[in-house]
């Protein structure tokens, strides 16, 4: 009796720690699109258009928000996302990966070339159709949850290093992100609910200066901005970087103890299995009935998928041997230039980033029955995690089978 209690409490700590790893993370986001997928292609669509479609509302007497169940995942849970995302940019910036001008050259070198080659392959397919050319970016994002997954699938052969330059590529990739939403994927502004925005960074940055650490204070501002954000015009969901750069990052009465990391350590678990699969079951879900040749091989889906597939790679892994190449920085120690380009094909998985632009860039012109860019992100992501997978686990020895080069060599 001893012994299957024993076995039971070890095969429970052994899916507890699988739950616990990156790898489900990504696993789990992946079953979920897929489910999304399958539903969309049966009987059950009908339910699933309904049930993303569901009518949702908050009002306070006069003033009231309806939105779709869609877009409130979309601007609401995604800004979330977008929070924890800037709280572990602002924990690197300060002291970790990307704490100094030497660790943050070869990722910055590898999310430009990332960003700048996708776009210019989807602009060079649809360059001449106005409507369609405002996807340019979709292609420029790389899906971190999904490309440590599965890193993590590789375990040791894998050297660490490895790993904190997907990272750190994938979080200047995010900074990116923001940057071309703020710019490019705005529509017209409310100069009254941008200036209560406005108010809300003044009342945030007070509140920093002073060492404020009550972190309900924080999210009820947060939450204002996020409000006023939904209703100027500048998307929602840049509230939660903006809300993320003004936690504090240590505690002056307790110095042992980080707001920062506290609400990030919160947020993860979160995020990873609630937040991304959910939305990735909203957006997902690909209906092909009625599909044919002409919209799979549309110049849409045709751009993203070639961005994704082989823009990433080719720009991720030529500027990264640029800059390697001009002794601007230098591979990073445990690792090969084989080793560097299973990364840059990973770095093609956009999926749950791709999806996102992809919503922002089409939602209002209504043009999706002639091609729908999920189309693209999905084979494209699918193709770029199976490619790198295999140039990973079996052109590349074991990490500790490896000889080790120095920083520099």
């Amino acid at each position: 009796m001893n012994e299957i209690k024993k076995d039971i409490a070890n095969i429970t700590q052994d899916i507890t720690q699988f739950f616990k790893q990156e790898s489900f993370a990504g696993i789990f986001l992946c079953l979920t699109a897929i489910i999304a997928m399958i539903i969309a292609n049966t009987a059950l669509v009908s339910y699933y258009d309904q049930l993303i479609d569901i009518p949702v509302a908050v009002s306070f007497g006069n003033w009231a928000i309806h939105k779709p169940l869609l877009l409130w995942v979309n601007d609401g849970l995604m800004a979330v996302f977008f929070f924890l995302v800037g709280l572990e940019l602002k924990r690197e910036f300060m002291e970790g990966e990307l704490s100094s001008i030497k660790k943050i050259i070869l990722p910055a070198l590898g999310a430009i070339g990332g960003i700048a080659l996708p776009a210019l392959i989807y602009v060079a397919f649809n360059y001449d159709n106005p409507v369609e050319i405002q996807g340019w970016a979709i292609p420029a994002a790389t899906d971190i949850a999904f490309a440590l997954g599965v890193l993590a699938l590789l375990g040791n052969r894998i050297p660490l290093s490895l790993k904190v330059l997907l990272t750190s590529i994938a979080i200047f990739d995010d900074i990116g992100a923001v940057v071309i939403i703020a710019l490019f994927y705005t529509s017209k502004l409310s100069l009254f609910a941008l200036g209560i925005g406005t108010l809300c960074c003044g009342v945030l940055f007070i509140l920093n200066r002073m060492g404020v650490t009550t972190k309900s204070l924080y999210i009820l501002m947060g939450i204002i901005m996020w409000v006023a954000l939904l209703k100027s015009g500048v998307h929602a969901t840049l509230s939660g970087v903006i809300l993320a750069f003004f936690i504090p990052m240590a505690d002056k009465n307790y110095p042992n103890r980080s707001p920062l990391k506290m609400m990030e350590h919160d947020l993860h678990y979160v995020v990873a299995f609630f937040i991304l699969p959910v939305f990735a079951f909203c957006n997902a879900g690909v209906n092909l009935t009625g599909t044919g040749l002409s919209q799979i091989f549309h110049d849409v889906p045709l751009g993203i998928a070639a961005g994704l597939i082989f823009g990433k790679q080719i720009g991720v892994f030529t500027a990264c041997w640029i800059g390697i190449k001009l002794k601007l920085t230098s591979l990073p120690e445990g690792t090969t230039w084989m080793h560097l380009y299973g990364l840059s094909v990973l770095c093609g998985i956009g999926f749950t980033m791709s999806l996102f632009i992809g919503g922002l860039a089409f939602e209002e012109t209504g043009i999706n029955n002639a091609f729908d860019e999920r189309i693209g992100i999905i084979v494209g992501s699918l193709v770029s995690g199976l490619w790198g997978y295999l140039v990973l686990r079996y052109l590349c020895k074991k990490a500790d089978e490896e000889p080790k080069f120095a920083i520099g060599e």
